[in-house]
C-alpha cells in the first residue's frame, strides 16, 4: 500500500535529532552547514539498507509504563528512495519472553526489569526474530515526554476531521480504582466487555471530545487525541487512530523543525532537556547528524506498509495472524499468533522481505509453510 504522503514516522525521529544536534553543538549555523554541504551518510546498513526499530510507551503514572504500545519497523532505502513501515500488533504472543506474559509489548519492559538499558537489545532481538530482519538502529520515546514537549512549543494546531467522543478514555493513575465495587463484583466484570466495564466502573474512565474543524490542543489534549481507542463511529477504528497520530506527529515536527524553533536557543534548550529523559536510543551522538541528513534525502520517499494483521474477511484480504482460543498457555489472554502456528514466523517473514524489496506484495489465502 503507497502513501503519497511526507515521510512522518521518520520525520518526527529527525525533528528530535535535530534538537540533540543543535543542543549539543550550540550553534544552528554549523548544523546547516554540514546538512547543505556534506553530503554523505555513513550509517550502520543491512543490504544497503537501514532498519529503525521505533518503540512508543505510555511512561510515567500509566499503568504498565514500559509496555510498547507502538512497535514500528522502518526499512529505510535511500538509494531507490523508498520506505518501507511493518507495524508489529502489540498483542503478538512471542514464545521466546520470559513470565507469563509473553505479548511483544512485554519485550522492552522485560529488558528493562533485568537491567537498566537492557530493553532496547532484547526488543531488537524480539522484532527481529519476528520480521527475519536485521535491526541496525532502535528509539523508544515515552509519551509522557512528548506531552511536555508540545507544551514548550506553544501547543498544536490540528485539522480535526470527523467529531470525536469517547466515553471510555482510561483515566492515568485509576485503572485499579474499585469504584466501591466489591471483591465479587471486581471478578465479574473482568469477564465483561470494555464498553460495560466503563458503564460500571466510571471512576476508571473519563468523557473525550474534539469538535470538527481547527483545534489549538496543548500536550495533554494532543496525547489523548491521539490515543483515544474508543471513540463513537469510524473515529473508533484503528486506521481512524493512525491518521490523528499523523496529524499530531506532524504539526509537532514542523513545530520543532521551524526556525522560530530552532534560531531560539533557550527554546532548544528546554526542548533537548525534555527530550533527552523521554528517549532511549542506541544511535551515537556522532551519528546524529547523518540521521537528520537521512531524513532529509527521504523527505519525499515513497512510502510502503507492510500490515501484519488477522485480515479483512468483508473486503477478501487474507491475514497472516489469527486470534487463538483464550487459554492458559497464553496467560488466559487475547493475543495473536500467525497463523502458521505459534512461534512460527517464517510466513511473516518471507511477506516482509517481499515488501521490502519488490513492494505490493499479496497475502494468499492459503497458509505459506
Amino acid at each position: 500500500m503507497r502513501k503519497k504522503k511526507p515521510l512522518i514516522i521518520v520525520g518526527i525521529f529527525v525533528a528530535i535529532l535535530v534538537l540533540f544536534f543543535v543542543a549539543k553543538t550550540a550553534s544552528f549555523y554549523p548544523f546547516l552547514f554540514h546538512l547543505v554541504f556534506d553530503k554523505g551518510v555513513n550509517l550502520k546498513q543491512t543490504d544497503n539498507r537501514i532498519n529503525i526499530l521505533i518503540l512508543g510507551i505510555g511512561g510515567g503514572s500509566h499503568d504498565g509504563p514500559n509496555l510498547t504500545d507502538t512497535i514500528i519497523l522502518a526499512n529505510l532505502d535511500e538509494k531507490n528512495n523508498k520506505v518501507t513501515l511493518a507495524s508489529i500488533p502489540r498483542d503478538l504472543w512471542m514464545p521466546d519472553l520470559t513470565g507469563p506474559d509473553k505479548k511483544i509489548n512485554n519485550a522492552y519492559a522485560q529488558g528493562e526489569s533485568r537491567r537498566k538499558g537492557g530493553g532496547i537489545p532484547l526488543a531488537k532481538a524480539a522484532v527481529s526474530k519476528i520480521t527475519g530482519q536485521t535491526i541496525d538502529y532502535a528509539v523508544r520515546i515515552d509519551f509522557s515526554g512528548f506531552e511536555k514537549a508540545v507544551d514548550v512549543v506553544g501547543g498544536l494546531d490540528i485539522n480535526v476531521e470527523n467529531t470525536l467522543d469517547d466515553y471510555q478514555y482510561p483515566i492515568s493513575g485509576r485503572e485499579d480504582d474499585t469504584c466501591d465495587k466489591t471483591p465479587e463484583e471486581l471478578q465479574s466484570l473482568a469477564t465483561m466487555s470494555a464498553e460495560q466495564q466503563a458503564l460500571d466502573l466510571p471512576c476508571r474512565y473519563k468523557y473525550l471530545h474534539f469538535d470538527k474543524g481547527l483545534n489549538h490542543m496543548n500536550g495533554k489534549e494532543a496525547l489523548e487525541f491521539v490515543r483515544s481507542r474508543h471513540a463513537k463511529g469510524n473515529e473508533g477504528t484503528d486506521f481512524a487512530r493512525s491518521k490523528r497520530q499523523e496529524k499530531v506527529i506532524n504539526a509537532f515536527k514542523e513545530k520543532v523543525l521551524s526556525a522560530k524553533t530552532l534560531i531560539n536557543p533557550a527554546k532548544v534548550l528546554t526542548l533537548y532537556n525534555v527530550l533527552k529523559e523521554s528517549i532511549d536510543t542506541d544511535i551515537k551522538q556522532e551519528e546524529f547528524d547523518d540521521f537528520v541528513r537521512l531524513g532529509k534525502n527521504l523527505n519525499k520517499a515513497k512510502i510502503q506498509s507492510a500490515i501484519v494483521d488477522i485480515g479483512d474477511e468483508n473486503a477478501g484480504r487474507a491475514g497472516l495472524l489469527i486470534n487463538p482460543l483464550i487459554t492458559q498457555i497464553y496467560n488466559y489472554e487475547w493475543v495473536l499468533i500467525p497463523r502458521v502456528g505459534n512461534g512460527n514466523f517464517s510466513e511473516i517473514q518471507k511477506y516482509i522481505a517481499c515488501e521490502i524489496s519488490i513492494g505490493n506484495c499479496p497475502v494468499s489465502k492459503t497458509p505459506l509453510n
